[in-house]
């Protein structure tokens, strides 16, 4: 026999052996996967289920918007003078009055000194020349130029008194230090922005609503916000409407009052939702939307068994979620225990 028909051969029964090895090891990979699926097929998953129905929804426009304090004031300096004391950082809380900034403006300590001085002496010779005037010794013109040299001088004092009190700052209203740009021993100046406080218990939205929708938006009206940073879903009250649309943009500016609320700072970024025409929509409970990576799962029920849909969602708003495709109306859906079910699972429906 040649080495070729050997060889063959040799091949041949490799391949027996591996084909009889396999054959014998089928029933057991299969009794494997009957068993791991005979849980899901004999213990039904008690659940509770919605009907898919459709209903009129508002056809809702969504725009951009930005948190911001309701009150809020740049702290500027009115003298110059160098700060001597700056008994607050960033985020500390203040209340109406507290000090912020104390500015060293010891020129108009002086000119204050200098004013009380000139007052003084103003007075003296007013009353002196009052006297004198008792006794016929003076004129009543003399008099009158006294009265008008002592009001002079009250004037020069409250103004240098007043310029005194500029050179200490407090808080115009309560409110947390949101930005500082100066420290200690830096040079004020008038016009210098030292700080900027913000009331952070009252908090709008600002937003550029276009032409087309102002129109349908009032003061008064409730509309619904978002705030994606800090998973919020409030309600916001429209506080004040422009006039005038930016001829730039087309839009016009609006402002809603937000009900107080922790999580929320200024300066975050909101979704605001705009009321339309109402429209017929499919809607299922939020719940019985299992999300999986970008896919969004449902599961309806056929016959006590759970099958598997893939759907593609709307808006969600009070605890429904809009159906754009994958599920018809009438169908039933799981709302509960749905997250571990998987496609072909026996159910229990709860009563």
């Amino acid at each position: 026999m040649s080495p070729v028909t050997i060889g063959a051969m040799h091949r041949m029964q490799r391949l027996a052996y591996t084909l009889t090895v396999s054959l014998l090891m089928l029933p057991t990979a299969l009794t494997l996967a009957a068993e791991s699926a005979a849980p899901a097929a004999t213990a039904p998953v008690t659940v509770s289920v919605a009907v898919v129905r459709e209903q009129e929804i508002p056809v809702l426009t969504e725009v951009v918007g930005t948190l911001q304090a309701a009150e809020r004031a740049a702290i500027a300096a009115k003298v110059t003078g160098v700060i001597s004391r700056m008994p607050v950082v960033l985020g500390s809380t203040v209340k109406t009055g507290d000090i912020l900034v104390a500015i060293s403006a010891e020129e108009i300590l002086a000119r204050l000194n200098q004013a009380e001085a000139q007052l003084a002496q103003a007075k003296r010779n007013l009353e002196r020349e009052q006297n004198l005037l008792q006794k016929n010794a003076a004129t009543a013109e003399t008099v009158n130029s006294m009265h008008d040299l002592h009001a002079i001088a009250q004037a020069g004092y409250r103004e240098a008194k007043t310029m005194l009190g500029y050179a200490t700052i407090t808080a115009p209203f309560d409110g947390v230090v949101t930005r500082k740009n100066v420290s200690t021993g830096d040079l004020a100046t008038p016009g210098s922005v030292l700080l900027h406080i913000e009331n952070n218990q009252r908090l709008q939205v600002t937003t550029a609503v276009p032409e087309s929708l102002v129109l349908k938006v009032h003061t008064g009206d409730t509309l619904t916000v978002r705030v994606p940073s800090a998973e919020a879903v409030v309600k916001g009250t429209v506080s004040e409407i422009a006039p005038a649309a930016d001829p730039s943009s087309r839009t016009a500016s609006v402002i809603l009052d937000l009900p107080p609320n922790s999580n929320l700072r200024s300066g975050q970024f909101a979704r605001v939702l705009l009321p339309g025409k109402d429209g017929k929509a499919l809607v299922i409970p939020t719940t019985a939307i299992a999300p999986s990576g970008q896919m969004d799962r449902v599961f309806v029920v056929e016959e006590q068994h759970a099958r598997l849909r893939l759907v593609r969602t709307g808006m969600s708003l009070d605890g429904l979620t809009e159906i754009l495709s994958g599920l018809n109306p009438g169908e039933t859906v799981v709302t509960t225990n749905n997250q571990s079910l998987v496609n072909g699972q026996r159910l229990q429906i709860a009563p």
